[in-house]
């Protein structure tokens, strides 16, 4: 373990002192800006959203004359401070003429503008608007493309083998297949399609199984500023109002490095829904009418089945019931095609949304119906008792947002059909400049159900927890930046692993300093508390409950000079403590990048070392367009990946890449139908991306 820090400080000098003379700037590059920016790596975080949100920024940004104060605070880069400023600014000068005339704006530093620059632009208006026919704008938008992927792992997993258990084993083939097509205009039309067919499932047409070729389809066709006719979404769709607790999408990250601006939410309104997680969103039809110059009518109907577990017991219903939700997506096996859409899902609802013509507060009603076409019976278990059961859930919520001066109050609170209630409420301030403070406050009842809700919290579903968090930004000069938070909570009820009510809490602490645009260092420490069960000495049938803790540090280097060759440099460290045990884990990362122009090669090398499942290192890998690997490096071994980019011209663009796990310890990979015969496991993946 010493050699092996010995050799990253190594690096990390040699690299500081080779090429700390450059400084000249690089496009952008949106997965090192997503990893730069909101660095907590976890299998939580819905990253695709993410990088949808972003990127669909990139490519056609924000326009900072029709901007309002939701549309420059979803950025998640710009303080209170700032956005005030810039809305007076424009308030008093009129529209920019220019995104340079952010400089004259007395808190845009070179620092906020580089790092906005991406998303936002000034766009012509009035006598110079597009006010062609709809298809004619469609069809000659340069925002469009379409994505064809194919990946695969190269050895033979156990559940392509042939064997007599016939119901446990994958009917389709190893291959991957992806398929994305959109054509958008910001503030004015959208349209799409995704598809996917995972690995191990069948390529097929059996509408009676609803498959159509590929196993998961996703379109939607959006149109906005048509009049009072703000939105409308046809096909797959998503809500985010208020801060999430009933509907939540999009660019929703939770605790992270960004430890103020992650705290709240914004009214995002109606979203169309390209991803291809097959659960969590909308399908139907969903429109926003400005009803007056204060208040906004979005209304909403959904009908999209859901994989779940059909099941018939006399003991719990005269008819058919299901006991849980399938939330991975995959049609592999008989039993998984057996549970494919098997649950009928019903949603309507709306939200009401006043503001006021100076942006300062906005006030909103939401509601939400959900309809099961049979009951929802969980398992029996002495946590989840006080879980949704039945056909019908309704939601009833209420949210506000308040400006003054530098600081931002928000807050919402919302009952389900149970009585229970969900409440969050907080703030975001200012201080000066250089400081900036966060503060969330929240409840939710152990029988509190919302099924769409992200809320701010702990756990990844807004039920039985209650806390508080507090975060902190600090930058004394432009080079240096303190960040941090401290979440204390508790869970009043019984959860999984924890036969009682339990408490936790949670510390991030970061320092970065930029010595130039091209050089940045970083170093991160997390500590989080969270009792969970232990078997008793007396009577091994019982379970007191004690801590367990686990640490997490990274120490980070990135290097990109004007050149060829850029180099990003990491060492992850994690110890973990439980009823007296100590177990520890590791990662070593050197990345070495290539830019030619048209030509990019991106390679990794990584050892790491990791006592159990507990010291597994989340680390974010270089892929595909909108695809993303964060694998967690587990067990003793190597981690290598080559991604080659090549752009053809602006029309055609391709990629390849190669990634192994190499294990020392092991002889086996992986368990069930996953299972490897031998001590690596490889992928493939190659994408093709045509615009027209």
């Amino acid at each position: 373990m010493r050699v092996c820090l010995s050799i990253v400080l190594f690096l990390i000098c040699t690299t500081v002192m080779s090429f700390h003379s450059f400084a000249q700037d690089q496009e952008l590059d949106l997965e090192d800006f997503i990893e730069s920016n909101f660095s907590v790596q976890d299998e939580n975080t819905n990253y695709e959203d993410i990088y949808e949100a972003l990127f669909q920024l990139y490519q056609s940004p924000i326009d900072l004359n029709k901007a309002n104060r939701q549309d420059l605070q979803s950025l998640l880069l710009l303080s209170n401070i700032q956005i005030s400023e810039f809305l007076d600014h424009r308030a008093k000068n009129g529209d920019l003429l220019s995104i340079y005339e952010l400089q004259a704006i007395s808190e845009f530093d070179l620092k906020t503008i580089y790092e906005i620059l991406p998303f936002v632009s000034v766009r012509e208006t009035g006598l110079q608007a597009d006010n062609r026919p709809l298809l004619q704008r469609i069809l000659n938008e340069e925002n469009n493309y379409l994505i064809i992927r194919s990946d695969r792992t190269l050895e033979e997993k156990r559940g392509y083998v042939s064997s007599d258990e016939r119901e446990r084993q994958y009917l389709g083939d190893p291959y991957r297949l992806y398929t994305r097509f959109r054509v958008k205009h910001t503030d004015d039309f959208s349209i799409g399609f995704t598809t996917e067919k995972d690995a191990g499932e069948q390529f097929k047409w059996d509408p009676t199984k609803d498959q159509y070729g590929m196993d998961f389809w996703s379109f939607h066709a959006q149109l906005e500023n048509q009049g009072r006719l703000k939105n409308i979404v046809l096909g797959d769709y998503q809500l985010q109002f208020g801060q999430s607790l009933l509907f939540g999408a999009g660019f929703a990250i939770g605790k992270g490095s960004q430890t103020v601006a992650t705290a709240r939410r914004s009214n995002l309104g109606v979203l169309p829904y390209t991803s291809v997680l097959e659960t969590n969103f909308f399908r139907g039809f969903a429109t926003t009418l400005e009803l007056n110059d204060y208040l906004d009518l979005t209304t909403f109907y959904s009908y999209n089945p859901i994989n779940g577990n059909v099941q018939l017991d006399s003991a719990q219903s005269a008819e058919e019931f299901f006991s849980s939700i399938r939330l991975t997506g995959f049609h592999r096996t008989e039993s998984e095609i057996a549970g494919k859409n098997a649950i009928e899902a019903q949603n309507f609802g709306g939200n009401l949304l006043f503001n006021t013509k100076r942006e300062n507060l906005n006030i909103g009603l939401n509601y939400i119906h959900t309809i099961y076409d049979r009951p929802f019976f969980r398992q029996p278990n002495k946590y989840n008792q006080f879980e949704f059961g039945g056909t019908q859930n309704q939601n009833y919520g209420l949210f506000a947002n308040y400006y003054w001066r530098n600081f931002h109050l928000f807050g919402e609170g919302a009952v389900s059909t149970s009585g229970g209630v969900g409440a969050i409420g907080g703030f975001i301030a200012s201080i000066t400049p250089s400081l900036q403070t966060s503060f969330v406050v929240r409840n939710y009842d152990r029988d509190f159900h919302t099924f769409y809700g992200t809320a701010f919290g702990e756990s990844t579903r807004n039920i039985n927890e209650n806390g508080v968090y507090w975060g902190m930004k600090f930058q004394p000069f432009k080079k240096l930046t303190f960040s941090g938070y401290y979440d204390r909570f508790n869970f009043p009820w019984l959860r999984f692993r924890a036969d009682g009510p339990s408490k936790g809490n949670e510390f991030l602490g970061r320092v970065a300093y930029s010595f130039n645009r091209q050089i940045k260092l970083y170093a991160q420490a997390r500590v989080e508390n969270k009792e969970r069960n232990v078997a008793m000495d007396a009577n091994p049938n019982l379970y007191g409950l004690t801590n367990a803790e686990k640490r997490n540090y990274i120490l980070n280097l990135d290097v990109r000079p004007k050149g060829i060759v850029s180099l990003k440099t990491r060492a992850q460290f994690s110890e973990f403590l439980f009823d007296g045990d100590y177990s520890n884990g590791m990662a070593l990362i050197q990345d070495i990048n290539f830019d030619f122009g048209r030509f990019r090669l991106s390679t990794r090398y990584s050892i790491f070392d990791t006592d159990n499942f507990e010291n597994r290192q989340y680390v974010y890998e270089k892929d595909v367009l909108y695809a993303f690997s964060i694998p967690a490096y587990q067990y003793t071994g190597s981690r290598s990946y080559a991604l080659l980019q090549y752009k053809f011209s602006k029309k055609l663009q391709i990629w390849a890449r190669y990634a192994q796990f190499r294990y020392v310890d092991r002889f086996t990979v992986g368990t069930g139908n996953e299972k490897i015969e031998g001590d690596k496991r490889s992928e493939v993946k190659v994408q093709m991306m045509v615009r027209f």
